[in-house]
């Protein structure tokens, strides 16, 4: 199976739909589906590129887990919470542009795109969660928009290339190791909002 049209009359496609389909590349969603579960391309290492269409409010967890072929990835303007793990490991990925329809993210969610290098976040996200961006190696500058009030711990830890992070004035709590070894980081401004900075926050940024 390398590529799948899916038709109009389809509104939800189930846990683990595509899971292991190795040599999918291409999948062409329409607008009529609303609920996209689980794991459903769980090891598509092939898959090149997905457009999530509007119509769709969650990315599920797991759903593009280990999609290292994954180089483009359009997130709809629907969708409003991406669940943990979602992009974890797609090392294909290098840029993802959050829309403002997002109001949160789960845990891990692009843990391990080590490839990313520009990363957009829309601005009514409230919280960036635990290891979201961990060993992000290749992200470079990172921009946290007012609407943040929390960085979840381990958040961007690893991320070694970050040279630039402007932290929304939002921002109350910056959780433990959020920046921590983020060694190409020279400074950093914390906005007066920030209530609580959590232990080992910059740890190992040399």
């Amino acid at each position: 199976l390398t590529s799948v049209t899916v038709p109009n009359s389809i509104i939800h496609i189930g846990v683990g739909a595509f899971s292991y389909c190795k040599n999918l590349v291409s999948i062409n969603l329409p607008n009529s589906v609303t609920l996209m579960d689980s794991l459903i391309f769980y090891g598509c290492t092939a898959l090149a590129s997905i457009t999530i269409p509007n119509s769709v409010t969650l990315i599920s967890r797991y759903a593009f887990l280990g999609c290292r072929g994954l180089t483009s990835v359009a997130i709809g303007n629907g969708v409003t919470f991406i669940d943990n793990e979602a992009f974890n490991g797609c090392t294909g990925l290098t840029s993802i542009d959050i829309p403002n329809s997002v109001k949160s993210m789960g845990d891990n969610v692009f843990s391990g795109c080590t490839n990313l290098t520009t990363l957009t976040i829309g601005n009514s996200i409230r919280f960036i969660g635990n290891y979201d961006f961990t060993n992000c190696a290749n992200l470079t500058s990172v921009t946290i928009p007012n609407s943040v009030t929390s960085i979840g711990y381990n958040a961007f830890n690893g991320c070694t290339s970050l040279t630039s992070v402007t932290i929304g004035n939002g921002v109350r709590l910056i959780g433990s190791e959020a920046f921590g070894n983020c060694i190409g980081l020279t400074s950093i401004t914390i906005p007066k909002n920030v209530t609580s900075i959590d232990s080992y926050a910059f740890y190992g940024c040399i």
